[in-house]
């Protein structure tokens, strides 16, 4: 699906969280030390960033259009993706795999159902009213 491109890079780090969340569902098998340090450091420098870019720009604004249900689900998986993160440096090998699958059900309910709204509330055409993709917030 072609994304607004007010979402394409949001939507692009979505690929490589995806390919982490795979990772981690595998264990890390040959090294799981390793896999817990390149968690850790993957979750700081692409993750974060990603999801302060959501809660900064795009949640607010589909709050205001009443998507609240939509914005919650979103925040209460970056709150518990964050936990988890947060027992894998703390050594729960145990959380490797559920943040794997957390991660990746995350993915998909972004894309899936909080995008597509968000690119027909806020980056449409019939809500920008603009004839182009033109954003009325930015992201």
């Amino acid at each position: 699906m072609k994304r607004s491109p007010s979402l394409v890079a949001l939507s692009r780090e979505h690929h490589t969280a995806l390919v982490w969340a795979k990772r981690a569902q595998r264990g890390g098998s040959s090294d799981p030390k390793t896999l817990v340090t390149q968690l850790a450091a993957v979750f700081d420098r692409e993750m974060e960033p990603h999801f302060q870019t959501e809660e900064r720009g795009l949640l607010p604004a589909l709050r205001a259009c009443g998507q609240n249900d939509l914005v919650d689900r979103t925040l209460a998986d970056h709150r518990s993706l964050r936990n988890e993160v947060a027992r894998i440096r703390a050594g729960c090998t145990d959380a490797v795999e559920a943040f794997g699958r957390l991660l990746g059900a995350h993915v998909r309910f972004e894309e899936r159902e909080l995008f597509p709204v968000a690119e027909v509330l806020l980056f449409s055409a019939a809500a920008t009213g603009a004839e182009k993709d033109e954003p009325r917030m930015s992201v």
